[in-house]
């Protein structure tokens, strides 16, 4: 349709369907911790995604059943904002997932831009957070390896089956943020819940699995010699990160983490209501990891959208001043790129 003919933009916070994907180390914690309505061995729940072979499609309001790409390509400035409509109409730059892991992940390890550059196709790396919803007692998170841990005693541990003697194995509990720049090994198990903000990509090296078969029951492929290349044996910085009170806001608002490919932070809310003006010059993105409420926004806020624990939204631009109530407690992280 010509530009001339295009029917004005609509604006309002866009909630998507949830992606299921399968995996051998899921289980039913999406199911039992956020209420996804998904089959049993779900690991991950992709909430918001670019990706060619599963895009997000909107599951609310005038926009519902629309691709998000097309929306974008139809409304790029007014969806992702006067300054990011430029860099990212042809790649959006995050991927935002739930995880559920109820058994190991494979140990992997993800490249940076720099190396996926060199030898993958779309040259894109891929740093992720963590941030943990649900931690059962005997659950762990794997991050790194232990203090003085040489190249060639890791490499000696994976040959010979006595990996786990090398890496830095974590207690974790809910609302701790587990950074993972390019280069740190890493896994989980024992039923953690998290919420994940990563790049973009899909690239994961996979050290071990752990022994394990594949749905097709074959071994799963391994990536050794691209992780161990990969791999940040001496430099793997702060485990957790320690949430911090941002003080320009009324409200309780938490800063999670800021790397250099994005920026997390979290809205506390008690009872009642806060007012927000969307950024024109930058989307947000709005995930719910507890509580229920409503978005009000458009002439006078009118309009209203229902909001629940496990549902992701995305903040179009160009939205204006909107509200978000709650008739009790909850938290909203909230996900974009400067």
């Amino acid at each position: 349709m010509p530009a001339s003919q295009q029917k004005p933009f609509d604006p309002y916070p866009f909630k998507f369907k949830e992606i299921f994907q399968k995996t051998i180390w899921g289980g039913t914690d999406l199911k039992k911790v956020l209420g996804k309505k998904c089959p049993a061995k779900t690991g991950e729940s992709w909430e918001l995604s670019f990706r060619e072979n599963n895009v997000s499609v909107v599951a609310k309001g005038a926009y519902k059943g629309k691709k998000i790409t097309d929306l974008v390509k139809s409304w790029g400035k007014e969806i992702l904002g006067d300054d990011h409509s430029m860099r990212f109409m042809k790649g959006f730059p995050l991927l935002v997932k739930f995880l559920g892991m109820r058994e190991r992940m494979s140990l992997q390890v993800h490249p940076s831009d720099e190396f996926a550059q060199r030898y993958e196709m779309d040259g894109t790396g891929k740093m992720e957070a963590w941030y943990i919803l649900h931690a059962p007692k005997d659950s762990r998170v794997i991050r790194g390896v232990l203090p003085g841990t040489t190249v060639a005693e890791f490499q000696e541990a994976l040959d010979g089956g006595r990996i786990e003697q090398c890496l830095n194995v974590m207690e974790v509990n809910q609302g701790d943020v587990i950074f993972i720049p390019p280069g740190t090994i890493h896994t989980a198990y024992g039923g953690v819940v998290v919420l994940e903000v990563q790049q973009n990509s899909d690239h994961t090296y996979r050290m071990t699995d752990w022994d394990r078969k594949g749905f097709d029951g074959k071994p799963r492929a391994l990536d050794v010699e691209k992780a161990l290349s990969m791999t940040d044996f001496y430099s793997m910085g702060v485990s957790k990160y320690k949430p911090s009170r941002m003080a320009a806001y009324s409200y309780k608002r938490m800063l999670l983490l800021k790397c250099e490919k994005f920026t997390l932070e979290s809205i506390q809310m008690k009872r009642g209501r806060v007012t927000i003006e969307a950024d024109r010059a930058r989307f947000r993105i709005y995930t719910v990891v507890s509580g229920r409420g409503k978005f009000l926004y458009g002439s006078k806020k009118k309009t209203d959208l229902a909001w629940r624990k496990g549902e992701t939204f995305l903040v179009p631009a160009h939205l204006g001043e909107f509200d978000i109530s709650s008739p009790a407690a909850a938290e909203i992280v909230v996900s974009y790129v400067e």
